[in-house]
C-alpha cells in the first residue's frame, strides 16, 4: 500500500495530512476495501520516510472520521463504507475518462496531477 502514498516534505501540507488524505481517497476509491489491513505505524513510516508519531496522528484521524478501526495487536482495518461513499461510481467514470484523454495526447501523471492540484486551489 505504502507505494500508492507519497509524501512531499516541501508541501505546504503537512506530512500527517497527506498521508490521511491519500488512505482516505484509496479506501472511498474501493482500493482499499472494507476490512482491508493497513501497515503497522512503524512499517508504514519507515516506508515513507517518516516519524512513527506522523503515521499514528494520519491513523488516529482516519479512526475519527470512521474510516478504520484501529485494535491493540489486530491492527488497522479498514471499515465498511456507508452508502454515500459507495456511490462514487460516477467520479470514478469521470477520472477514467481524464486518464483516457491524457493518455491519447501524450500527457504525462505528474502533469494531470498538477492540474488537478490547480484546480483545487481555485
Amino acid at each position: 500500500m505504502s507505494h500508492h502514498i507519497i509524501v512531499d516534505l516541501n508541501a505546504a501540507l503537512p506530512p500527517y495530512a497527506q498521508i490521511r488524505t491519500q488512505i482516505s481517497s484509496l479506501i472511498s476509491l474501493g482500493e482499499l476495501p472494507a476490512g482491508s489491513k493497513l501497515p503497522t505505524v512503524r512499517a508504514l513510516a519507515t516506508d515513507l520516510g517518516v516519524a512513527s508519531g506522523t503515521v499514528a496522528r494520519a491513523y488516529k484521524e482516519l479512526e475519527a472520521d470512521g474510516l478504520v478501526t484501529s485494535r491493540r495487536r489486530a491492527g488497522t482495518v479498514v471499515n465498511p463504507m456507508t452508502a454515500t461513499e459507495e456511490n462514487n461510481d460516477e467520479l470514478i467514470a469521470a477520472v477514467d475518462k481524464v486518464w483516457r484523454l491524457a493518455h491519447e495526447q501524450g500527457i504525462d501523471e505528474l502533469t494531470v496531477k498538477a492540474l488537478v492540484q490547480r484546480r483545487a486551489r481555485g
